[in-house]
């Protein structure tokens, strides 16, 4: 699809010369001989790029700009300007011009211009697509969850996102805090500004200031070149300051200055620079214990829990696991190109009474492993994993009332696969035993014996 390029120019000669220029490097072209007429054409032709006078009898450049710019934004504009008119071509580039070209324009470097101008408007594009899918990626219906507990977390995250205060999130690991903080973010109405995340857990505590505020070159020995910190990044939007709770004690007083004054230094620098920042904080340890053991600043805690969300594990909440099952198992379809239709009966009643110690991020790498390694339409309960069947199969066993050494029960379980293998080699061989021991890399007399064993026809 070719370009469009809008020649706006109230010299016939410059507007032909352009045309033809660009018609033989394949643009599309349309011209306009008058602010007005360009006006007209910018709205009916969308062009891509416009080329603007800033000379014409009805209208200047610079209102033509204004008005081309408050109707189609997207279009990138390029001032032509006489040599007396610099100063306003300068100006235009302040109020949204691509770019000015004195005249007489050289012709290489007006193509080099366009093809500039044209870069840019698809990088923009593709920035605000991308601002597009990760605010529909991290909408609150993208956080799986119709239980009580999670109901009431959709409600508090709606109340938060329409306000500016500090929010702490607390919860065990993997349960899903980075995704609520990202979602608090985006519909909060500093969703087209960064969303700056910081492990507060992986910064080594000697670079904790540097990482958090900046330092100037020369601030100590490895500072060879200036760096800004995340609070500077993240200016007029969100840092997400995961693990909050494993700050040091030095770096805790940094943080809260900041906080409180709204400006940072950077390291080895004097000068202050003023933030404008929203802080989602996150953490899997309990804070008031570690105010009361004295290894975090009770202040510090205050300033952050403006706005507290906790986030229960998994197992407090597991009839949103069939959702979350569902949904894993849709995802991973399409990344490995798969078309699994789900889980049995027996796999479900599984991944409910199993207690997920890692959370949602562990049962997301349940689901992954089992959809590689499943062939069947559904996911059967011995492509679970060992720990998950075992910890089914101890409480199986213990709610009669007895128990059983976890070598049995692994036994049990291995048992149970073989035959589900052996079976399967069988069928697939059409009986042929001899098929079906090659099948299983094992003799035809041990899997004689084998079917024996487990009373196989």
């Amino acid at each position: 699809m070719k370009h469009k390029i809008l020649i706006i120019d109230d010299e016939k000669n410059i507007r032909d010369i352009f045309s033809l220029l660009l018609e033989e490097k394949d643009y599309s072209v349309q011209t306009a001989e008058n602010g007005k007429e360009g006006l007209k054409k910018a709205l009916s032709f969308n062009p891509d790029v416009i080329l603007l006078d800033m000379n014409m009898p009805d209208y200047s450049g610079i209102e033509v700009l204004a008005k081309i710019k408050e109707k189609a934004p997207t279009t990138e504009i390029i001032i032509i300007t006489a040599f007396g008119t610099i100063q306003n071509a300068v100006e235009a580039t302040k109020l949204g011009a691509y770019d000015y070209l004195e005249k007489p324009v050289d012709n290489d470097e007006l193509l080099l211009l366009i093809s500039r101008a044209l870069e840019v408007k698809r990088l923009r594009r593709e920035v605000r697509e991308l601002k597009s899918e990760l605010s529909a990626r991290y909408r609150f219906s993208s956080i799986i969850g119709t239980s009580g507990k999670m109901n009431s977390i959709f409600q508090m995250m709606e109340k938060v996102a329409r306000v500016d205060g500090t929010v702490l999130i607390t919860g065990e690991s993997g349960t899903g805090k980075e995704l609520i903080a990202r979602a608090i973010h985006f519909k909060s109405p500093r969703k087209d500004d960064p969303f700056v995340v910081v492990n507060c857990g992986a910064i080594p505590k000697d670079l904790i200031e540097s990482e958090f505020f900046g330092h100037i070159k020369g601030a100590f020995t490895d500072a060879k070149t200036e760096k800004t910190g995340k609070f500077e990044l993240a200016n007029k939007g969100t840092i997400f300051l995961d693990e909050v709770g494993e700050l040091s004690q030095e770096a805790q007083v940094k943080l809260l200055r900041a906080l409180g004054e709204k400006e940072i230094v950077k390291v080895g620098g004097t000068e202050t620079n003023p933030i404008d920042v929203r802080v989602i904080a996150a953490t899997n340890r309990i804070l008031e214990d570690a105010v009361k053991d004295g290894v975090f600043r009770e202040d510090l805690y205050w300033r952050l829990a403006v706005l507290s969300i906790h986030v229960p594990p998994l197992r407090e909440r597991s009839e949103d696991i069939p959702l979350l099952c569902e949904y894993f198992i849709e995802k991973f379809n399409k990344e490995l190109g798969k078309d699994i239709k789900g889980v049995t009966p027996g796999t479900l009643n599984l991944l409910k009474n199993y207690d997920w110690p890692g959370n949602i991020r562990e049962m997301e790498s349940v689901i992954y492993e089992t959809l590689v390694m499943s062939e069947l339409p559904q996911i059967e309960e011995e492509n679970m994993p060992l720990r998950i069947r075992v910890k089914a199969a101890d409480e199986k066993y213990l709610s009669f009332g007895k128990a059983r050494p976890m070598n049995q029960m692994i036994q049990n379980i291995t048992e149970k696969n073989e035959k589900s293998f052996i079976e399967k080699a069988l069928q697939e061989s059409g009986g042929n035993r001899t098929k079906a021991a090659q099948t299983l890399g094992i003799s035809r007399k041990t899997l004689f014996n084998k079917m024996v064993q487990y009373k196989i026809q």
